[in-house]
């Protein structure tokens, strides 16, 4: 007999399900720019001191992200079929069963995906030309031909899998300034300034020794090395970003959804808005963070349909993720908390 899936399962089982879609989405979309970048033309812009022209010639489209809105909309849809599935049996006054299906081309749930969407990858184009300038300018600027610093952009071609690794593409400008800084440390010669590589956590921890003994004996890590060790970290930030968008995005989608199957349902008459009762639930772990834990923490708050949950902070939030009412990045990144709705059919009766 197969296990009924408790909420808090059937949400893990979900994150499970779409975290790894939506990445791999986003990832596919950064390699898919890369590998129609035409390297000629941007070299050609950097000779000029063209840098906008260089970043014209990436051809960051936001048609290349339409496949994360694609995963998106199969999580949001996912979510709220969820939803429905664990609503308790409703029926109308005369008590025959209320059939409720959750419908993710209705217009509310539409205009929602479409506008968040947008958003999104309006902000993930914009930031990575920002990332694109940072790293042109630095190039220019410290004196590298305009081959290396095109390179340093859109990354080396590996032979062996015919695609381009190492490039800060994808990366957000903030992560963008981070490869930069590693080159420059690792390029100044400067004993002080190269041992700070060695405190940059997602640096491939293999090239240690290289740095080490580059500053016992005085001279500055080999321009090629140094290419190398940029390409591993920019990867690892690339891997980051991956991560950190599909958290972020598969947490309102999924919070999102829920609270629209709960409308619908509301909208046909099979429940009252004031029957539902949200309940926020942390991870439980000594990774959630303080404002979402137990000990005046967000831990078993309970709200009204359609009120938000207030965190310590100040911020307020309809569900885990949400950004609707101005949470910042401090209580939305990597959040695993979850919202249990629940619906209490005698609320208001007397």
């Amino acid at each position: 007999m197969l296990k009924r899936l408790t909420p808090r399962e059937q949400f893990e089982q979900l994150i499970a399900n779409f975290e790894p879609l939506i990445r791999k989405a986003f990832e596919d979309a950064v390699a898919d720019i890369r590998s129609n970048v035409q390297l000629r033309r941007i070299v050609e812009r950097l000779e000029r001191n063209d840098i906008a022209g260089a970043i014209e010639a990436l051809n960051i489209d936001r048609a290349a992200f339409n496949p994360v809105a694609d995963a998106i909309r199969q999580a949001y849809n996912a979510g709220g079929t969820a939803a429905v599935a664990g609503m308790p049996a409703l029926r109308d006054p005369d008590g025959h069963r209320l059939v409720v299906r959750f419908d993710v081309r209705n217009l509310r749930a539409d205009r929602w995906l479409a506008e968040h969407s947008s958003t999104l990858i309006a902000n993930i184009t914009a930031d990575m030309r920002e990332a694109a300038r940072i790293t042109l300018t630095a190039g220019m600027e410290a004196g590298r031909n305009p081959r290396s610093t095109a390179l340093d952009l859109v990354g080396r071609l590996n032979r062996a899998t015919g695609r381009r690794e190492g490039g800060i593409l994808g990366l957000t400008s903030i992560q963008a300034e981070y490869v930069a800084s590693m080159r420059a440390r690792l390029l100044s010669g400067d004993p002080a300034e190269m041992r700070k590589v060695l405190s940059m956590t997602r640096r491939d921890k293999r090239f240690d020794r290289t740095i080490l003994k580059a500053i016992a004996e005085g001279y500055s890590v080999s321009t090629d090395m140094v290419a190398r060790m940029t390409a591993r970290y920019a990867d690892s930030l690339l891997l980051l970003r991956g991560e950190t968008i599909a958290r972020t995005e598969t947490m309102p989608a999924l919070g999102q959804s829920q609270e629209e199957a709960f409308q619908q349902a509301i909208d046909k008459g099979a429940i009252r808005a004031g029957q539902i009762e949200g309940i926020w639930h942390s991870a439980g772990d000594k990774r959630v963070r303080a404002t979402h834990g137990d000990h005046g923490g967000m831990n078993g708050q309970k709200v009204g349909w359609k009120e938000p949950f207030v965190s310590p902070s100040g911020a307020r939030l309809m569900f885990p993720g949400d950004t609707s009412l101005g949470a910042g990045p401090s209580e939305v990144c990597n959040c695993r908390c979850w919202r249990e709705l629940k619906i209490n059919f005698f609320a208001g009766l007397r």
